[in-house]
């Protein structure tokens, strides 16, 4: 394997002094990206995902356009209910689809959580072909959707505002709920460990719906699984846990074997670095949605962001994904604001 060029993020993720922090952004391979744009004319979504030489020319886009100092393996956190038998269909622009849901501990025991390795070669492969194309150019970030943010899914069928059946699922049989959280959380640990065994530098899992959980909810319903595979997969290699929207975790979180946390903009930075008391490395936080702004005011943004984190222990991100209507001159200004700090 190449020796990395660029390991910013690394040294960022061990608490290392730098001269400006790391810099990539959550959904950086897609849909603003006119490249990309060009594939999904051609390939369906689960084509895209599937076919490793995709995968890899949709990863490698933002490194070589944005230069951003970060590539994320292109896949989708819905491969794990693909991989556990579940079918998922995806509508451009409309978002996911489970048409058969988990109801029963039946359905829950009918759960393949064996063999993800082989199950998701086809991500393992992206993967590898990834990290020999990079040649050490920047690190290969892996990932995976959290256990509560997938039973969301397997249990709504849907995305959702509130996802009410979700919920309802796990308070009135909260028995049937743990165990499919436990499944979940047991072939995402293997999910995750393949991926770092094929080509992954760091792993971040997504818990984009953890923010509808009030916190003694996320207490009981998410956390436990989030730190069940930062502490399996932590040995491996660094770990970014992003509960969206669950600010409140993060004294816990700072506490544990987690390497990082990822934070949206609904709290500043002063407050994050008191409530983490430093011992972490946060990822953040800019809100997507500025990247509308004119350029200027983008760039003065992202100083004050980091005036306000500071360039230790800290990875400059946005606070969700990327969204499609961004221009790309717009997303380089980003990445470029932070390159330029401290220059």
């Amino acid at each position: 394997m190449a020796a990395l060029q660029n390991d910013l993020i690394l040294r960022a993720l061990k608490g290392e002094e730098l001269s400006r922090p790391p810099v990539w952004m959550m959904r950086q391979a897609g849909r603003y990206l006119p490249d990309y744009i060009k594939l999904r004319e051609k390939y369906d979504f689960f084509t895209r995902v599937e076919t490793p030489e995709l995968a890899t020319e949709i990863t490698l886009q933002p490194v070589d356009q944005v230069g951003v100092d970060a590539a994320i393996i292109f896949s989708d956190i819905l491969v794990i209910p693909q991989a556990m038998g579940l079918t998922v269909l995806l509508e451009e622009g409309k978002g996911p689809i489970l048409p058969n849901v988990i109801k029963t501990q039946a359905d829950i025991d009918a759960l393949n959580t064996g063999d993800v390795e082989n199950r998701l070669d086809y991500v393992m492969k992206a993967l590898a072909m990834t990290k020999s194309e990079l040649n050490g150019r920047v690190p290969l970030i892996g990932f995976a959707g959290a256990p509560w943010t997938l039973l969301c899914y397997m249990v709504e069928g849907k995305g959702s505002k509130s996802f009410d059946k979700a919920k309802q699922f796990c308070f009135t049989q909260p028995e049937m709920a743990h165990s499919l959280l436990q499944k979940i959380t047991d072939i995402t640990i293997l999910y995750l460990k393949a991926q770092i065994k094929a080509g992954a530098d760091l792993v971040q899992v997504f818990d984009s719906w953890s923010g509808m959980l009030s916190p003694a909810d996320f207490n009981s319903i998410a956390m436990p699984y989030l730190l069940q595979i930062s502490d399996a997969v932590s040995k491996d290699a660094p770990v970014i846990l992003f509960p969206k929207g669950s600010w409140y975790a993060l004294p816990d979180i700072a506490n544990s074997s987690a390497t990082g946390i990822g934070i949206d903009w609904t709290i500043t930075p002063k407050m994050a670095r008191e409530m983490t008391g430093n011992k972490i490395t946060i990822q953040g936080n800019f809100d997507p949605s500025h990247l509308l702004a004119p350029i200027p005011q983008i760039k003065k943004e992202v100083k004050e962001m980091i005036d306000a984190f500071g360039v230790k222990n800290y990875i400059a991100n946005l606070g969700h994904g990327i969204m499609p209507n961004v221009p790309v001159d717009h997303a380089k200004a980003f990445v470029e604001a932070v390159k330029e700090y401290g220059a």
